[in-house]
Parts: C-alpha cells; structure tokens; sequence
C-alpha cells in the first residue's frame, strides 16, 4: 500500500513538473512537418544572407518558431520588393519583419507580430537637409525602400518626393553621391547601411516612433492553417526566454 503511495505521489510530482511543458506544446503537437520557403530580402542585421550560412534576428527568431513546429526553412533571396510578389502568388510561404497594412491584408496573413518596433530615422549628409519636424521633409528628394511601409502620414503623402531603391546599400550610396536629400529607414538596418556606406551620414533629430513588425503568411501556403501554431510557437519561445535573449543579441552589438 505504501508503494503504492509513493508511486503515486511520484507520478503526481512529474506530472506537475511537466505539465507546463506539455500545456506549452498544445496546439503544435499535430502540426504538419512542413518545408517552409521564406522569401528573404539582404538586411542587416535584421535578415542575413552569405554563401557560408544565414543570420539575423528575423530568421533567428523564426527558426527559433520553426523548430518547435518540427518545420524545415528554405530561404529564396530578392529585394524586398520581390519578396511581396512572391508572396502573392504563393511562390514562398512566409516574409518575416513586414508592416501591417490594409492593402497587404488582401494577399498574406499577419499571422505574428513578432519583431520588436524600430524607430523610423531621416539620414543626411548636409546639414541644410538635417529633418527637426516633418514639414522639413517638403522640397526634398526623400530616399525609400521599394514597396517598403513607414508610418501613415509619411506613406500617403503625395506632396512628398520620394525616390525608392531595392536595398538600403543602395539608398545610403544614392545619398553620399548627393541624388536623394535624405534616406528614410528602420533603425537597425538604417544604421547599419549608414556605417558601411563610408561617408559622414547622420541621423535627423525627428523621427517615428514604429510598431512590431510580422511574421506574414501567403494566402496560398499550406502553413495558413497552421497560424494558431505559430503564434503558440512564439509564446513558447518567450516564454523559455529565447526571443529575448535573440533581442538582446542583435540590440546590444555593434551596428556594423
């Protein structure tokens, strides 16, 4: 009797231990091992992509989810730009690190808000071209990735002059050689793209405040059924503690 009681009391004892495992994993134990495709625009220190491997802290993250799901990830590199029609037509399953719009809805699921905000900086060189608030922006040939969102007002401005380009590389060397009056970009890429650039670029006093950024779907992948998964997935991984410290990692090194 008494063995059995202890039994018992054992079996109790592991079943609480585990039960917050177990709780943790429901809703991705059923999941579908699937290959993903993410369609991956070069952005550093955000998305990285080298013949010797790939990093960042959007495909960390996302490898990070995958992993729990027991999913393979495939990367397709293009600008950004392509990313989106890919996506459209279901040519890749997943763009990380995108903007919520209502015109996006229509073709790709914001399934997880996953990405932490980043401030939205104005570069230059010139100081006559230094932003302090956004009518300073008027007159000025303004820099922009292509198909890229920034904050509202700045998106639907007409009377603004915007010239796009397919990296923020690009936009950085456009703005040293004097074609565009200012770059407009995320914090964390623009700074990077600022630095290795090799001329003196300076970020604006004025600048947007941005939202967390999403793990976007196509309306075409199979993985869309699985959106409930993704988003236990990522509080799965916040809550062991690896989203954060995959923050941290990329937050707290040098931007170069």
């Amino acid at each position: 009797m008494r063995g059995i009681t202890v039994n018992a009391w054992l079996f109790g004892a592991l079943w609480l231990l585990c039960a917050p495992w177990a709780m943790s994993q429901q809703g991705t134990e059923t999941v579908e091992p699937l290959t993903i495709v993410v369609g991956v625009d070069h952005a550093p220190p955000l998305r990285i992509l080298k013949p010797s491997g790939q990093s960042g802290l959007h495909l960390e993250v996302f490898e990070a989810i995958a992993d729990r799901l027991g999913w393979s990830v495939e990367y397709r590199e293009a600008p950004f730009r392509r990313t989106l029609k890919w996506l459209r037509q279901g040519t890749v399953d997943v763009v990380l690190g995108v903007v919520r719009t209502e015109e996006r809805e229509e073709f790709m699921a914001f399934t997880a808000p996953a990405f932490p905000p980043e401030r939205r900086l104005f570069f230059y060189t010139h100081e006559a071209n230094r932003i302090d608030r956004y009518r300073d922006l008027n007159g000025k040939a303004v820099g922009v990735l292509e198909e890229a969102r920034y904050f509202t007002r700045f998106d639907g401005d007409p009377a603004l002059m915007k010239m796009s380009a397919e990296r923020y590389e690009s936009l950085m060397q456009m703005l040293k050689h004097g074609q565009v009056d200012v770059v407009v970009a995320p914090e964390m890429s623009g700074v990077h793209a600022a630095r290795e650039s090799g001329s003196e670029v300076r970020a604006s006093p004025f600048f947007v405040p941005g939202d967390r950024t999403w793990i976007a779907v196509s309306r075409e992948s199979p993985a869309l059924r699985y959106a409930e998964d993704i988003r236990a997935a990522l509080k799965l991984i916040d809550r062991e503690g690896v989203w954060e410290n995959l923050v941290l990692k990329y937050m707290e090194q040098p931007l170069n």
